[in-house]
């Protein structure tokens, strides 16, 4: 029996240390494509803040901004408010199905590509090759004593790293005030304490995510790789090896020579485009010459994974799909003269087929199937839904609070007094006059609090500022002795005629009978 110390011992070890991965560079169409999108989504984050948009004198100039201050979100020419959280919502819905959408279609493409954790452990990994150079070089560094050499390469690297977190923390807090503006403050060392605190967290968050953990955040801290299994299936396009062909491997060109095929059977279905079998292989006889696989195990695939996966032994939780070992393995298959695509975009049902002799399906065919042509209609009618909502507003709202205490009042004259606060918000940058009607209380007059009851009449007119919020007591007579439903009205008096309604309820005596 074995000794309790064999789980407590100080030579136990519950969980594997970190091998660390240096990835190898690679030139090809993924990466040429990462290269893009990496561009373009930093060069979004770091300028859109400095972006000017005109509203007029009373509204600020940054075209997209998130004023918490004063409870807006600006972008560009869209303008929202507090009540219209919905629209946020509604992004945010579009957001999450739009991710289904693309990880039902081409698995893990937004991990590969465009995710944040990507795009900036990506940049840090670029910093690191140009200082302390490629993958090789990179590994004689790590084994190499600490010395000057070492020490300089290491401090300017996480150098620079600091400089692009502070950068991406600073990036972030203009998109919450004026760009302009706060950066003189920080210049001055004159900002809010909030803006460094923000600066100094994702300062922190950057350095750590990208440079230090890096893809340990996307196999153990990220939640996604767990979802997206509920997300694929057999028809799902993902980064795949060919076992069918590259099987069995062997080590080094010279012995990778032409695979030799049986005349008959499913071997033979393959000769014709001169690829091995894995289901032929397994049915030749033991007297038949031996297969030899496309594959010859060099291992680029797994130098150039920046999660130092093995693409080979199938899917796996590390494998963002960046498509960079189908690069590096279509550059060794041209140099030996083998076809490229030993590792590529395909699908399970495809890669069975292929397997088998049969021709796979198109990808576009794979593309158009049920389960993605529903999430793309989900998405695409939330998205024509808001954008019916934001073409059809009035930018002119109006919300009524009936007064509680008292609910009525009997006045001297025999008519029944409930008071109202109204709130009218101006959702334009500029001033604006309305005018407050009542509808379904027939009789009844209206007046506010700056004007006496002999001043009361059917309407009442109410100035409101550039993009404000007014609230306004009102108070409602009428000769009604029961409760009735009636509406508040409100119409602006400029030429555009926005109006808005809102129901509420008139109190009288009989009414608490």
């Amino acid at each position: 029996m074995s000794s309790p110390d064999d789980l407590t011992g100080s030579k136990q070890q519950l969980f594997e240390k970190r091998q660390k991965v240096f990835p190898k560079a690679i030139d090809g169409p993924f990466r040429r494509f990462k290269w893009l999108v990496m561009a373009v989504t930093l060069t979004i984050y770091y300028v859109t803040p400095w972006l000017r948009w005109d509203r007029g004198p009373y509204a600020p100039d940054q075209a997209v901004l998130v004023d918490i201050a004063n409870r807006r979100f600006y972008m560009f020419s869209i303008e929202i408010w507090p009540h219209e959280f919905y629209y946020v919502a509604g992004l945010l819905i579009m957001a999450g199905i739009g991710l289904f959408l693309v990880t039902s279609a081409v698995g893990r493409a937004w991990c590969g590509y465009a995710c944040p954790q990507t795009v900036w452990t990506d940049l840090f990994q670029h910093v690191e090759r140009a200082i302390e150079g490629d993958r090789n070089a990179q590994l004689r560094l790590e084994k190499a004593p600490w010395g000057p050499s070492k020490i300089a390469k290491r401090v300017t690297k996480h150098a620079i790293w600091l400089l692009i977190a502070v950068a991406t923390g600073g990036a972030w807090i203009f998109y919450f005030a004026d760009a302009p503006t706060l950066a003189r403050q920080l210049w001055a060392l004159d900002a809010p304490y909030q803006a460094w605190f923000t600066i100094g967290l994702l300062t922190a968050t950057t350095y750590i995510l990208g440079g230090l953990m890096r893809e340990q955040f996307c196999i153990y801290g990220c939640p996604w790789p767990r979802i997206q299994g509920a997300m694929l299936d057999e028809k799902s396009l993902m980064v795949t090896y060919k076992a069918w062909r590259g099987e069995p491997r062997t080590h080094g060109i010279k012995r990778a020579g032409p695979a030799v095929h049986q005349p008959d059977g499913e071997l033979g279905a393959q000769a014709q485009y001169g690829l091995p079998s894995l289901v032929a292989l397994a049915s030749a006889p033991e007297n038949n010459p031996r297969v030899i696989g496309d594959c010859i195990d060099c291992n680029n695939c797994v130098a150039v994974c920046p999660t130092g996966i093995d693409i080979r032994n199938g899917p796996q939780i590390g494998c963002i799909t960046c498509g960079l070992c189908i690069d590096a393995c279509d550059d060794i298959m041209e140099r030996i003269g083998r076809p490229k695509k030993l590792i590529g975009y395909s699908t399970v049902a495809d890669e069975l087929l292929a397997g088998s002799g049969k021709t796979p399906e198109p990808p576009l065919k794979r593309l158009f199937r049920p389960r993605t042509l529903i999430y793309f209609l989900i998405w695409g009618s939330i998205g024509l839904a808001m954008l019916f909502a934001l073409g059809s507003r009035t930018r002119l709202d109006l919300s009524v609070r009936m007064e509680r205490n008292p609910i009525w009042v009997q006045l001297s004259d025999g008519m029944v007094r409930n008071a109202y606060t109204i709130n009218v918000r101006n959702m334009e940058a500029r001033p604006r006059s309305v005018t407050l009607s009542i509808e379904g209380l027939p009789n009844a007059q209206i007046w506010t609090d700056a004007q006496a009851r002999g001043g009361a009449g059917q309407t009442v007119e109410i100035a409101i500022g550039p993009d404000q919020a007014r609230k306004t007591r009102v108070y409602v007579a009428a000769p009604e002795r029961q409760q009735r439903d009636f509406a508040f009205v409100i119409r602006a008096n400029e030429g555009e005629g926005a109006t808005d309604r809102e129901s509420t309820v008139f109190e009288g005596p009989e009414s608490e009978r």
